[in-house]
């Protein structure tokens, strides 16, 4: 099983002074992390995840990048899959696309002007087609909300195709990551839970026809330097995951955080995203004391 470790930001991280998110760029691939991942929310101030992915690729050579995650519905799906193969195929086949139903929030929604009760459907709609544009010719679709006739779209990607992950981790999420996925990422949640969801997945993938690699399983790990969970983040965790202790899907410190990670790989998730909390006074500080703290863990 092969461990990777990636890096993203959250929704609140303003980093978008290109010198300093392009030291935070360099420094992931000086230090050998795996990945970058970006998070989507149009009305937070964190960068818009397409052009900061494209603004990384352009600066690297090894860094792989994904979404975490980029909100489908709403999007033209011809667009979005030309941008991706277009990014997959001028950094040479390192796009990790990532793509979810965003977040249950009023203003987010009204961004993306699509009804919450119309998400599902679009997003089970989009991604398929999506997917057929990367990899097939000429495309004939007539469905709810898409119809084409003829359709080409090029270039195509490198990876033929990209793999998909999606998150998620209520019931109808995970039967989603099943029917339509490559990899599951979930967020917030412990390696028992994530190993539970697990199961849902491989299950919902079984009765769709399909399997999922057992290397495309990962988490993505929300971490805090401080020594103890803030009540703050407790609140958030508590709000989202009222079944969860939030000590254990938050960790408190880079010890914490290793045997999170640990933990999840141990339960056979090997692609871990981990997100710190805030920003601190010196990413390069930060990412130097995170590397090593962890980056040992990859192999």
């Amino acid at each position: 099983m092969k461990i990777r470790i990636g890096v993203g930001l959250t929704a609140l991280a303003s980093v978008t002074d290109g010198e300093r998110f392009g030291g935070f760029v360099d420094d992931l691939e000086r230090l050998g992390f795996d990945s970058l991942w970006l998070s989507e929310r149009a009305t937070a101030p964190s960068p818009e995840p397409m052009v900061g992915l494209a603004f990384a690729a352009g600066r690297t050579r090894k860094l792989k990048f994904g979404t975490s995650v980029q909100v489908l519905p709403g999007r033209n799906p011809v667009l979005l899959a030309k941008a991706w193969a277009t990014l997959d195929r001028l950094s040479n086949g390192r796009a990790l696309p990532a793509f979810g139903l965003g977040v249950a929030d009023p203003n987010e929604q009204q961004a993306f002007m699509v009804e919450r009760r119309e998400r599902a459907a679009w997003f089970d709609e989009a991604l398929p087609l999506i997917r057929r544009m990367w990899t097939e010719d000429v495309v004939d679709h007539s469905g709810e909300r898409f119809k084409f006739e003829g359709l080409r779209v090029n270039p195509k990607p490198i990876q033929q195709p990209p793999d998909v992950w999606l998150g998620g981790a209520a019931p109808a999420e995970l039967r989603r990551v099943g029917r339509l996925a490559d990899g599951w990422l979930p967020s917030f949640c412990d390696p028992d839970t994530a190993a539970e969801g697990r199961v849902a997945v491989e299950d919902a993938a079984a009765a769709a026809g399909r399997a999922i690699d057992v290397e495309h399983f990962g988490a993505l790990i929300i971490y805090t330097r401080e020594s103890t969970l803030p009540a703050r983040l407790a609140q958030i965790v508590a709000a989202r995951r009222p079944d969860l202790d939030p000590t254990s899907v938050i960790p408190a410190g880079l010890p914490a955080l290793r045997a999170q990670i640990e933990a999840f790989v141990a339960r056979g998730f090997s692609k871990l995203v981990v997100v710190p909390v805030g920003e601190p006074a010196s990413w390069s500080d930060e990412l130097g004391q995170l590397a090593d703290a962890v980056l040992d863990l990859q192999n």
